[in-house]
């Protein structure tokens, strides 16, 4: 936080606006709309999960339908289109910005044509800790079959592919502004909608779907999904600081790459070419199935009892340690190194297709996804990380190695 959200908050109490629709709604909105660009309209949101299900409604998805979504990545990109009675088909990644693959997302849309005889409702890419998506390539694809793209960048605000924002490609795109994404509202989201016609369609769902009658009147089924004024105050408040926030990344990326470029056996996750420019939102980097770290054969002995990494909130308690689709003992045993010493650090996300809850789901894979969970660990890269802090973190992994 840096100080300005406290103003925007105490305006906003001062000119009674608390509740969702007020001037600083829209003016974040506009905000929003003139950092990515591209004439698009921005509706706030109260979470990025609702501007994910709100997106597929834009999309026309329904009950029996089915939509292709990136399996490398976290269940909010899913669990909406679960809500709605369709059907999730996973796609793997590429190992260069480890997010879709397009020779995949091909062949998929192909053989769910052939099996169904009709085309999947929509795409999803994610940007992967904030790396973009081979986005041409899923474009021409999509647009050659006629399936409209909804990008999922909760992790990607302020990254861009070739000059142009992340969320500015497809129908339509979301962002993030969750406690641990590159601004917060708190808790929050957005919708980058194509155009004013849609904007007002998607804010119609978000209001609980009114029709104009002097009393409420509902022909469709609505949500409560509208961003309150306060939160978007807080908004306001971070967009101040958000190239800060970004510039604080890539400085720490860059960082860890030189402390850990003549570390044998890790490996950080780099821009793959000149046309990413990631913001860099977590540093993450994979570990040689060979390395050996020291705790190394104390993996897995004892069962998890709360949630791992930051305020996570409730988890069920398990009675085992080990499931059939986790990282590799290394990446446990460097976890468990770096938070004795006090240092946060998580796997990858599991991918969606390994999850028990979409173990009947169709999925198109390749091993990538799976390889990348398996040797992948995320480290410290917020805002008030300091390159001493960077350097305390570096000098931990490399004292956990045998």
């Amino acid at each position: 936080m840096c100080g300005r959200e406290i103003d925007f908050i105490r305006a906003a109490l001062t000119e009674d606006w608390a509740v969702p629709l007020g001037p600083d709604c829209d003016a974040f909105e506009h905000e929003l709309e003139e950092f990515v660009g591209q004439n698009k309209r921005v509706a706030t949101l109260m979470s990025g999960t609702a501007a994910v299900h709100l997106a597929l409604i834009g999309c026309g998805v329904g009950a029996g339908d089915e939509v292709l979504v990136q399996s490398f990545t976290f269940c909010a990109s899913s669990h909406p289109v679960t809500y709605l009675g369709a059907t999730p088909v996973f796609v793997d990644s590429e190992l260069d910005s480890w997010n879709m693959d397009p020779v995949l997302l091909e062949e998929a849309i192909k053989d769910r044509i052939a099996k169904t005889g009709k085309k999947p409702k929509a795409i999803i890419p994610v940007a992967l800790y904030g790396m973009p998506y081979q986005i041409d390539r899923i474009m021409e694809i999509a647009d050659r079959y006629g399936i409209p793209v909804i990008e999922d960048g909760a992790e990607g605000f302020g990254s861009n592919y070739n000059g142009q924002a992340l969320g500015t490609f497809g129908r339509y795109g979301v962002l993030s502004f969750n406690g641990n994404k590159m601004i917060t509202t708190s808790g929050g989201g957005a919708l980058i909608c194509p155009d004013e016609e849609s904007w007002r369609e998607i804010m119609w769902y978000a209001t609980q779907a009114r029709e104009s009658y002097p009393y409420y009147q509902h022909e469709a089924i609505g949500y409560n999904y509208r961003m309150s004024n306060i939160c978007a105050g807080i908004g306001r408040g971070q967009m101040t600081v958000l190239a800060e926030h970004i510039a604080h990344h890539k400085h720490v990326q860059a960082l860890y790459e030189e402390l850990l470029r003549e570390v044998k056996g890790i490996t950080m996750h780099c821009n793959p070419g000149p046309e990413y420019d990631s913001n860099f939102w977590l540093c993450t980097a994979t570990l040689d199935p060979e390395l050996q770290v020291k705790g190394q054969e104390n993996a897995y002995r004892q069962v998890v009892t709360g949630a791992v990494g930051g305020a996570a909130g409730v988890t069920h308690a398990t009675s085992t340690a080990v499931t059939d689709c986790q990282p590799n003992d290394n990446v446990e045993a460097m976890r468990m190194a770096l938070d004795a010493a006090g240092i946060e650090s998580r796997p990858l996300w599991k991918p969606m297709h390994k999850q028990p809850v979409y173990r009947n789901n169709p999925a198109y894979t390749n091993g990538v996804s799976e390889s990348l969970f398996a040797t992948g660990i995320c480290l410290p890269a917020g805002p008030w990380v300091t390159d001493e802090q960077v350097r305390y973190i570096v000098d931990t992994i490399k004292s956990s190695l045998l």
